[in-house]
This record gives C-alpha cells, structure tokens and sequence, in this order.
C-alpha cells in the first residue's frame, strides 16, 4: 500500500504542473501500480485492486472537476461587419413592412374554409414514404410514384426508404383522418385543409416552380357524394373570386381518389376568351375525387360506413390568376418592386 500513497504523491504533485491535465491518466506510475497486480498473493490482489482503482477514480474526478469550469467568454461585437469609418446603411422600417402576398391569400383561404366549417391543419416539410404514397393507395412500385418527381434526403426511415419533402398536403390526410375519426363516432363528419408547402423537381418557368403552395380539403361523414363536393368548390370559388363562376368536372385519375375528376371553372376575367384562359373561357384548376376506399381502410375508417370526398389546389395559381400576375417565380424572387404592390 506504500507503494500506492508514494505513487499518489507523485501524481498529484506533477497534476499542478501539466498543461492538459487529462494527461495524469495516462501516468507511467498507475500503469505500474495496475502491472503489480498479477504478481501478488492472492490474498493481497483485491485489496491492492481496489485501492489503485480508488485513485485512478480520484484522478478523473479532478480532472473532470477542473474541466467543466466555464471560461468567461469574449464579448461580441454586435457591430460587426460595419467598419467604424464607414456610414450605416438605411434599413427599411418595420412599419413600412406587408404581407407576403402568398400569406396573405392563405389567410383569405383557411378563413374561407373555415367559415364553412373547415378546420386547419399544417403540413409538413420532411415526411416519409409510407404517408407520402402507401395511405394514398400508391403500393411500392407502382408506376404513379414516378409522376410526382420527389425530392428525397440521404437519410433514411427504419425501414430503409428515404424521407421526402412532400410533393403535395396530401401526406396529411391519413393523419387527419385519424386525428378526428372521433367526429364520425359522435355523428360530426371531419372537415379539414391543408394550406401548406409542397415541392417538386420541376423545370422552372412562368408557369412551374420547384417550391409552392398546395391547399389539401378533406371532408368524410355518411353519405357524402360527388354533388357536395363539386358545390363545396363551386362556393369556395365564388367566395375568393367574389362572383358568380360555373363549373365543370372532367372525368380524371388519381390513385387516392375514385372517381377522379379534373375540376374547371369558367374563366373569372373574360368572358369570349383571354391569354389567361388561353382562348378557351375555362380554366382547368385542381383536381378532386371520392376518396379511396383504401385510402380509409388506411385510417381505420370503414368504408361502407362513411364516404369523403378530397381535393388539392395550388394557392400560387389561385393568387395568379387573382392578381394577373404572369409568372409564378415572383413568389419565390424576393423582388422589392414585384411585393410592394401588395
């Protein structure tokens, strides 16, 4: 045990003087110490164990103790990168501040919407495959997946797929269907959008860009039919339009739906035909449909029970065609000219 105590009093005598004091771990004198071990009487073993275990311990406590003593930090120069000699720079006024159009549009949407009993809901903006495609009644391999042009991340779920950023809100209909499925047993239906971001691999032009806006609409209760969906847009539309629109409904086919139709309106800004329109007077505007009946076998939904009808609208073409503006790439430009106008 002399042998123990003499070592002690070396290494804590040399603790003083080291500049990085995790290195008193590493001593030559406690590799000896743990060296002697086997060569003693075993009656002697465990007790000289013990002890140069005792001040190894000792030892990492004191370093550990020393190391977590906080530094006084440097204070920063908040100025910085403004040179003294140089003139600050006029900053815009807070009060001389507005809306971004696009937010503007979605606050007029959720309270459209929600004026007609419609909660909101936020998306979001990583998700993975199984809400981005299985709930949708998109099975793996199915050659719909492929339309969507999905970003995907280097990191992957458990299962090995890798997470998205959501091509379209829809990633949040089986979540919501199962968020207030308790409506439909109290009798209330569920009603709900999604004003949300979206992305895809689009070629960018005035037309397509790679980050908008998407409102997803979902309403499920008994009985629901094709007729209440086509008036649930037709008086949306009127609402944000402020003015009477027909409607038209094309046949059309989304996995999620069943049956799908391509939804059209009559062009708000002519009346024999516009470059908005292209000359046609209608204007092709979102798509819709009944929900799938795997779609709420998905939610635990029984779909001899309940129906639902859903629906995807782009909030920047809305906004376009609102505002006559000719290319959706504004939106994302940041251009002081272009957002001073609203």
């Amino acid at each position: 045990m002399n042998a123990i105590e003499q070592a002690r009093q070396v290494l804590f005598a040399r603790y003083g003087e080291l500049e990085n004091k995790a290195d008193i771990l590493k001593a030559p004198e406690l590799r000896e110490l743990y060296a002697t071990i086997p060569n003693l009487d075993a009656s002697e073993r465990s007790a000289f164990g013990q002890a140069v275990n005792a001040l190894q311990l000792e030892l990492k406590s004191k370093v550990a103790s020393e190391s977590v003593v906080e530094k006084p930090l440097l204070p920063i120069d908040v100025t910085a990168p403004m040179d003294i000699n140089t003139a600050v720079p006029s900053l815009l006024l807070a009060e001389q501040g507005s809306q971004h159009p696009l937010t503007q549009e979605i606050e007029r949407v959720v309270d459209i919407f929600g004026r007609m009993g419609f909660v909101a809901e936020e998306s979001r903006e990583i998700d993975n495959q199984h809400h981005m495609f299985e709930t949708l009644n998109f099975p793996k391999g199915h050659p719909a997946r492929d339309d969507y042009d999905t970003f995907m991340t280097v990191e992957a779920d458990s299962e090995g797929e890798p997470f998205v950023a959501p091509a379209h809100t829809s990633t949040m209909q089986n979540r919501i269907l199962k968020k207030y499925y308790a409506n439909l047993v109290d009798g209330e239906p569920i009603a709900a959008i999604v004003p949300d971001r979206v992305f895809r691999n689009e070629d960018l032009d005035a037309r397509h860009e790679h980050t908008f806006y998407q409102v997803e609409g979902v309403y499920v209760a008994k009985g629901v039919h094709a007729g209440m969906l086509v008036a649930t847009l037709q008086k949306f539309l009127e609402e944000y339009y402020q003015q009477k629109l027909e409607v038209r409904v094309n046949p059309f086919y989304f996995p999620f739906t069943e049956p799908s139709f391509e939804f059209a309106l009559s062009c708000p800004f002519c009346e024999n035909g516009c470059s908005v329109c292209s000359n046609s007077k209608w204007i092709e505007l979102l798509g819709c449909g009944m929900i799938h009946p795997n779609v709420l076998k998905a939610a635990g939904i029984d779909p001899s029970v309940y129906t639902g009808f859903a629906f995807g609208c782009g909030i920047d073409r809305l906004v376009m065609m609102k505002h006559n503006i000719e290319d959706i790439r504004h939106f994302e430009s940041a251009k002081l000219d272009f957002l001073r106008q609203f």
